[in-house]
């Protein structure tokens, strides 16, 4: 008889690789023995891929779980205890011909892309389909599942969060691992104590990410040692504490702008394969100068205009591909999202070799099953473990949850991604003060106008919010200019009913 576990439901399952990785993260974990794990896509050939894969691998493993494949979403939210979305209705390609018509128009990267938030995949303004699919799923939670906790992996983190908690009473968090982008803090202590401690100059060996090599000198860290704290937004968090043995763990970042950045840039931009290798560019560097703070994850994919008015300026700021939102950068990851389905379509269906052969029974770094361990076994966790060049180190444990007075000098009812404590009475976030004044000032107010734009848009509707997005929009040069790539998105096939919405 299985042990009694969580019921998790996946909508959007069909994104199979990152799905695999969770599931994987699940099999390994003690504590979910007998989940009844439902996986839930409308593409039938996407969920036949992820059903086949976890069966396949559940079996291999001797995990006693119960996988279940519907469409149904309502079926597979019954009764669930969490709800992960990593849903996007369209695909990637409807948005990359919205992002054609806004360039034919004169807006570059497209209409979504402004200030704080050039994110290729982080669609904001025109994701009325997105807005619209995340309000369904929690209105079927609240009917079907009340108590389940609703973990938003899909982008916009911050305005499908901020939007769910306002208007429902589900429990929801939005999930993202841009906040583990704090370990280039430690890369840089690895190389400065090398130099100081060893006389070596490793930065070649972390430019080009040399696994091997780097590994000695990260152990010359002393992990219990050292100090962070991260606080902002999704795609908008800052560095807002960093310290080593009890100094200012932003010496050695000083050290090592001075003495060898413009080494680390030069390997890097010859031996950089990943448009997202990007913690710390150019942009980073100076967005950490400009603010005096250093940008996390996906934030340094934001700033100003400085960093993005053409593939060029990306270029000079993001290395040569322009990091992933260049058009370069775009068509890499289309393209990886290709190969990664038909990777994982090879591996479910070759039925010649075991699947954990093909794909490792390894922990991924994501955040997700310890949450869901914690709070359905009420196991309480700050931290959890990650492998960061082969050592094992404890991750604070970052998500992204209404504010309600954590970060005293932000709205009250916006979402802030935030270190917390877990456990069976729900997600804590962890009391942080305020945000520095100038990232209030110059970046978070910025952020959250846009924010409550995109989310009033898309709920309430209207012509004239979407002018309202362009109006202020340094790419703007008329009003017809505005009209017309309204229009275009707007007769777009496929965008009938966000036609409306916007009429």
């Amino acid at each position: 008889m299985l042990p009694e576990g969580p019921k998790i439901a996946f909508i959007g399952a069909g994104s199979a690789r990152w799905t695999s990785r969770i599931l994987i993260d699940i099999f390994m974990n003690e504590g979910m023995r007998g989940s009844k794990i439902w996986l839930m896509d409308i593409d039938d050939y996407r969920l036949s891929i992820i059903s086949t894969l976890a069966k396949r691998y559940a079996e291999e493993l001797k995990v006693p779980v119960e996988i279940y494949a519907t469409k149904n979403r309502r079926e597979a939210i019954k009764d669930a205890d969490f709800v992960i979305s990593t849903a996007l209705p369209k695909g990637y390609l409807y948005y990359e011909r919205m992002r054609d018509l806004s360039e034919e128009h004169g807006y570059y990267r497209g209409i979504n892309s402004v200030e704080w938030n050039y994110v290729g995949d982080y669609h904001t303004i025109w994701g009325y389909y997105l807005f619209k699919l995340h309000m369904d799923i929690a209105r079927d939670i609240e009917e079907n599942a009340p108590d389940a906790w609703f973990l938003i992996v899909s982008n916009p983190v911050l305005e499908l969060t901020t939007m769910v908690s306002r208007e429902t009473k589900v429990n929801v968090a939005g999930i993202c691992h841009g906040f583990l982008g704090y370990r280039a803090a430690l890369e840089v202590l690895a190389m400065r104590l090398a130099k100081e401690k060893l006389g070596k100059n490793v930065t070649p060996h972390y430019a080009a990410k040399r696994t091997r090599e780097s590994k000695e000198t990260m152990n010359l860290i002393d992990f219990s040692e050292v100090e962070v704290d991260m606080a902002g937004l999704n795609h908008v968090i800052w560095l807002t504490k960093f310290k080593y043995k009890g100094e200012d763990g932003y010496k050695y970042l000083d050290d090592w702008i001075r003495e060898d950045a413009e080494e680390y840039w030069a390997v890097w931009r010859e031996h950089t394969t990943n448009p997202w290798d990007l913690d710390l560019c150019p942009a980073a560097i100076d967005m950490y100068k400009t603010y005096g703070y250093l940008p996390i994850g996906d934030s340094v994919r934001g700033g100003t205009w400085k960093y993005h008015w053409d593939l060029k300026t990306k270029q000079y700021w993001y290395g040569p591909y322009g990091g992933p939102d260049s058009e370069i950068g775009c068509a890499i990851r289309i393209m990886q999202v290709r190969r990664n389905i038909e990777e994982m379509s090879r591996v479910a269906f070759d039925f010649s070799k075991p699947v954990s052969h093909s794909i490792p029974p390894s922990p991924s770094g994501e955040v997700i099953a310890t949450l869901i361990d914690s709070i359905y076994n009420d196991v309480e966790a700050t931290s959890y473990d990650i492998s960061f060049y082969g050592i094992k180190i404890k991750a604070p444990i970052y998500v992204n949850i209404i504010n309600k007075g954590t970060i005293s000098n932000l709205p009250e009812n916006i979402s802030i991604e935030t270190q917390v404590t877990v456990n069976g009475r729900g997600i804590h976030p962890v009391l942080k003060g305020a945000i520095p004044d100038k990232l209030y000032k110059y970046v978070m107010l910025h952020r959250i106008m846009r924010a409550e734009w995109a989310i009033e848009a898309n709920l309430k509707g209207g012509r004239e919010t979407l002018i309202h997005w362009l109006i202020t929009d340094v790419r703007t040069k008329s009003m017809q200019q505005i009209n017309d790539a309204i229009d275009a998105i707007l007769k777009l096939p496929g965008n009938e009913e966000m036609a409306k919405h916007f009429s």
